[in-house]
């Protein structure tokens, strides 16, 4: 893929989709644009969306596709099942030698069949999954994984370098299983930043000011910087869900269980965020493990 503009199906306009979405907007490409709810969809419109009816309509005349949607299930469905008038699907509505971009985050195994069950129609699929929350859609500076062929993903190194930087990891599939690894060192930091935060505080300790301390030493990270800001200040507005951390967080314990791997660290944080979904903490950032370890404090 060059330099010049690119007709872009988008289908997933969800908290990570618009923003991303409207950075290739930006970047002067031609987006048409589906969400199983409409109205996210059409909040692109003013920026030069051209919203579809039904993904099969998205994705007729594109050059890439790119998916942002729940998990594997949900792009099965949406790319696989047909649709609207003629019952076609996204899948038969591709043109040969397009490329498919699912940049969500799914279970490897799900990725490389997608890739499988794509390549006879001869579209060419990448498993492009991101990491940087909301903030790094809206600025383009997400990370992103990228599993396929070497080609392929030198074609759409442009595209993709308009949302972030991306990095070939390996075949199809090994960008999801980057994405896994990405968020098990997430949701054990959130952990580990949540539980030490509620030590000092529990010591007499300035919890702002030890997390202040903390910084630039060998504890520093972007969750103490970021996530640990949200905790001092009890800010648990979702920007990443609680309830997509727990998501991955059995993916990745799935996959591990596919490998035969042992993951003791991600079994208990999995534990651990079950539990604060349990007790209603779902929709917060998943930085809100916080409130379930503090509510065990003051059982």
């Amino acid at each position: 893929m060059s330099n010049t503009p690119a007709h872009i199906a988008f289908l997933g306009c969800g908290l990570m989709g618009q923003p991303m979405a409207r950075r290739l907007l930006q970047a002067g490409h031609t987006l048409t644009v589906w969400n199983r709810t409409r109205s996210k969809a059409e909040a692109l419109a003013g920026d030069g969306a051209r919203v579809a009816d039904t993904p099969a309509a998205a994705v007729a005349q594109a050059d890439t596709v790119i998916t942002m949607l729940d998990n594997g299930e949900v792009v099965r469905e949406v790319v696989f099942t047909p649709s609207g008038p003629g019952a076609l699907s996204a899948a038969d509505a591709m043109r040969p030698g397009c490329l498919f971009i699912d940049m969500g985050s799914i279970l490897p195994a799900q990725a490389q069949a997608h890739a499988r069950d794509l390549a006879p129609r001869g579209v060419r699929v990448l498993d492009a999954p991101v990491s940087g929350g909301t903030l790094g859609a809206q600025a383009g500076t997400l990370a992103i994984m990228v599993g396929g062929a070497a080609a392929d993903v030198d074609a759409a190194v442009p595209l993709l370098s308009v949302l972030g930087r991306p990095v070939h990891v390996g075949p199809a599939g090994s960008g999801q299983l980057a994405k896994l690894a990405n968020q098990m060192i997430v949701g054990i930091t959130i952990g580990a930043v949540a539980e030490a935060l509620l030590l000092v505080e529990r010591g007499g300790a300035d919890p702002v000011k030890v997390r202040e301390a903390l910084r630039g030493g060998f504890a520093e990270s972007r969750i103490l910087e970021v996530h640990g800001q949200r905790m001092v200040e009890g800010d648990f507005a979702k920007r990443g869900s609680l309830a997509i951390q727990l998501k991955d967080l059995r993916n990745a314990l799935h996959t591990a269980g596919e490998m035969a791997f042992d993951a003791p660290i991600t079994q208990a944080l999995t534990g651990l965020y079950a539990d604060a979904a349990a007790h209603g903490m779902a929709d917060l950032d998943q930085s809100g493990l916080f409130c379930e370890l503090q509510r065990r404090q003051q059982a």
